[in-house]
């Protein structure tokens, strides 16, 4: 087996692991989400409680959330072919900010709901039953829940789209929290308090919504990696023997692989079998100590003539 098989092996093993993992996450997510949204809708109309209304159609959008991760991940893992030479990759970073712009709506939506409820009249405000409160705080601990376990697979298998859809489980966690406030409030006979709490939230859910999106931004533009990882993988090179010097190098992230440009410096009075060899070296060395990098492209420079020879 020649050395590119072999390295399309190990990344076609690294995809597979990877559409498993996220398949497997998303659609514990669609099941969980679909059942919450239903149980508070629920909760909402016979509890009375406007806000537990909204919070059942903020986890119905979690569905539709999980369904595009498992696509954009399904897509991106996909082998390079003869028109995505480079791979898939990509197709995970239009998945997160996706997610990003539907956690901006579901932003928009509390918000709006919470202004609404302000400029409601009090006297119209109907204080909220016992199963409301109830329902949100199993919808709190249930969410917090699948955010954590979202978030832990989503660091293993490094997915921007998974980490993503854990910030909308976080999300969702944080407006039954104000659910849940609201519902206490009103109950004690300060009704407004839910809406006001509803829209500090809605702070909370931009934020992350910016920071998915910067993130897939970044990795769409052939962002560098930061210099201590620069430098990790030039003392990588210069550790494999008849590299002499490092003369350059520029990585860029493609989704959520890196690529490697490297021109590495030998001695000029080498053979040309013998300075592929070396490169070849360091080309493997790199690619099995970063599992991130897809690829190496390395360069080989003559050493300088000696001054005494000239």
């Amino acid at each position: 087996m020649t050395k590119y098989e072999m390295n399309r092996k190990r990344k076609t093993k690294s995809n597979k692991i990877l559409t498993k993992v996220v398949f497997k996450v998303s659609l514990l997510s669609i099941i969980v989400n679909a059942a919450l949204s239903f149980f508070k809708m629920i909760a909402g109309i016979f509890g009375k409680s406007q806000a537990l209304i909204s919070d059942a159609v903020h986890s119905l959008s979690d569905v539709f959330s999980s369904i595009i991760v498992i696509i954009g991940v399904k897509i991106s893992a996909k082998d390079s072919d003869k028109d995505h030479p480079y791979g898939h990759e990509r197709y995970e970073c239009v998945a997160a900010i996706i997610l990003a712009v539907i956690l901006i709506f579901s932003g928009i939506f509390i918000g709006y709901q919470a202004v609404l409820q302000i400029m409601a009249n009090d006297s119209n405000v109907v204080v909220p039953q016992m199963i409301a409160l109830v329902a949100a705080i199993v919808s709190i601990a249930v969410k917090e829940g699948m955010y954590w376990y979202t978030r832990y697979y989503a660091k293993k298998v490094d997915s921007g789209a998974l980490m993503a859809d854990a910030w909308h489980h976080r999300s969702d966690a944080l407006s039954s929290v104000a659910s849940l406030l609201g519902v206490i409030a009103a109950r004690m006979g300060f009704p407004l308090f839910d809406a006001i709490a509803s829209l500090l939230i809605v702070v909370f859910i931009f934020k992350a919504s910016f920071d998915i999106f910067k993130d897939a931004i970044d990795k769409m533009v052939d962002r560098s990696c930061d210099e201590q990882q620069e430098q990790e993988i030039k003392d990588c090179a210069l550790e494999q023997d008849g590299v002499l010097k490092v003369d350059m190098i520029h990585t860029r992230i493609f989704g959520n692989r890196i690529y490697v440009d490297i021109e590495i410096c030998v001695n000029r009075m080498i053979t040309l079998v013998e300075s592929h060899e070396i490169a070849s070296v360091v080309e493997n060395a790199i690619e099995q100590k970063f599992p991130k990098v897809k690829h190496v492209m390395v360069h080989v420079n003559p050493s300088p003539i000696d001054e005494s020879n000239k």
